[in-house]
């Protein structure tokens, strides 16, 4: 018996039209669709006239999900993973269905699609190239700032996915633990109410937050000149001396720096 194929295929992130011919001709000819939500799928599917058996394959059930897909790909069967917005495995499942597939030795193929972090940076206008994706932050807050002060000091732009629900919140954190960087806050990617807002966190004004984001923190705008000079806990005194309250001191610093008030705190105590 042939072996199955796992089809990775991108799909729209929004608007429908942005589907590649390529993606549209795998799931005509698949046996098998796997998909996030089947009724989002679904819907997609009947706009291109598609008709496809579907399993569902989602975050909470996905050990689950990639062994009925992996038991379908050894019946022979082809099977293409889709995800509720562009491509599978980034921000969303799919990683451990294909690490499974590639090490019990089926084929996976690539059938590339639109990607939300790729298309907002290429709206932002941002000059610097370099840019690193972190995905949606976790909920806690706890775990939110020790995500964040793992890329405090990187010399990129950052890019987050956020939910609506999460995105006032999210930015406090930014600010909270990056300081006063510009950010570009980018809404509706290809659909009707696409949007690109930027500013400074701590002073951008969002207003009743609606559909999904992408949030981008430019890189650190520091020039030589611009740097500090001393140690953290040399700054902070030199503000005290200077009259500068403790606490102001400390927050002071952390943004001169670009680092988590936390940071600058546990070294000067």
């Amino acid at each position: 018996m042939e072996k199955g194929k796992l089809y990775v295929v991108g799909t729209p992130i929004g608007n429908l039209k942005d589907i590649t011919l390529r993606a549209l001709e795998t799931l005509k000819t698949a046996d098998l669709i796997a998909c996030e939500d089947t009724r989002h799928t679904l819907g997609l599917l009947t706009h291109y006239e598609i008709r496809k058996p579907l399993i569902s394959y989602y975050k909470p059930k996905e050990r689950e999900g990639a062994e009925k897909i992996l038991y379908n790909l050894s019946q022979g069967k082809s099977v293409a993973l889709v995800t509720d917005a562009g491509m599978p495995c980034i921000s969303d499942p799919g990683s451990l269905l294909v690490k499974e597939a590639r090490e019990r030795g089926y084929e996976v193929v690539s059938v590339p699609g639109p990607t939300a972090v790729a298309t907002a940076m290429a709206v932002s206008g941002i000059l610097q190239p370099v840019f690193v994706f972190v995905g949606f932050m976790p909920q806690k807050k706890k775990e939110k700032k020790s995500l964040l002060d793992r890329y405090s000091k990187v010399d990129a732009s950052l890019v987050f996915y956020c939910s609506p629900h999460d995105l006032k919140y999210d930015i406090d954190c930014l600010h909270e633990c990056l300081g006063a960087r510009r950010v570009s806050v980018i809404r509706e990617l290809t659909k009707m109410y696409e949007s690109v807002e930027e500013g400074v966190l701590g002073e951008i004004e969002i207003g009743e937050p609606r559909g999904e984001y992408v949030v981008i923190v430019h890189a650190p705008e520091i020039t030589e000149t611009e740097k500090p000079s001393g140690t953290l806990e040399e700054q902070v005194e030199a503000l005290i001396a200077a009259g500068v309250s403790k606490k102001d001191a400390i927050k002071q610093v952390a943004k001169q720096n670009c680092l988590p008030k936390d940071e600058v705190y546990k070294k000067f105590i």
